[in-house]
């Protein structure tokens, strides 16, 4: 009996594992390997001491990628700082395009908008009155947008759920009425 072992990597469950006698004939091609616990490992030598030693019991065994446990470990999260780097661009480009959205309403709201500026300022409203109601306008038109996209991105989860079970449904069902009830019956026979 042994503990849990993650054989797929640290950010994967324990699967269930079976160890068979490593000489029986149905596994001749397996590979062994072997975990040494020293005090000396990361040394410069200590692979050459540990070859010495297995070799001086059996010198036809071969040694090969030899490993610290920390590039065991290093090599099974690889994945994840990969994964998240990608999370980051992709999150980065959505900001990106985000901000030149806003951008753009806000700048095209303004631009609609000069006229009725031009008389507020004729009539001695101040550069920061006017910085003020623009903002106002933004961040409105951003809370509106927000809370709309939040709504239709639920409603639209749900909607796409039932339309993907209703396509998987559904091609299956569409072959099984195209089939030819001659051919059907000449299978069974």
């Amino acid at each position: 009996m042994v503990g849990d072992e993650r054989d797929d990597g640290l950010n994967h469950p324990p699967t269930a594992i079976v160890y068979w006698p490593l000489l029986n004939e149905d596994y001749r091609w397996r590979t062994m390997a072997f975990a040494v616990r020293s005090t000396r490992v990361g040394r410069p030598g200590f692979l050459r001491e540990l070859e010495q030693a297995v070799w001086s019991v059996d010198a036809n065994l071969p040694i090969a990628r030899a490993q610290t446990l920390t590039e065991i470990q290093d090599r099974s999260m690889a994945q994840k700082p990969f994964a998240l780097v990608m999370l980051g661009i992709a999150a980065g480009v959505a900001l990106l395009l985000g901000v030149v959205g806003i951008y753009g309403v806000v700048a095209y709201a303004a631009s609609q908008r000069t006229r009725e500026i031009g008389v507020r300022m004729a009539l001695g409203a101040r550069a920061g009155d006017v910085l003020t109601l623009l903002l106002r306008q933004g961040l409105a038109l951003t809370a509106t947008g927000i809370a709309l996209g939040i709504g239709i991105a639920a409603a639209i989860t749900r909607v796409m759920s039932a339309l993907t079970a209703l396509l998987a449904a559904y091609l299956p069902a569409r072959r099984a009425s195209r089939v030819n009830p001659i051919i059907a019956l000449r299978a069974d026979m």
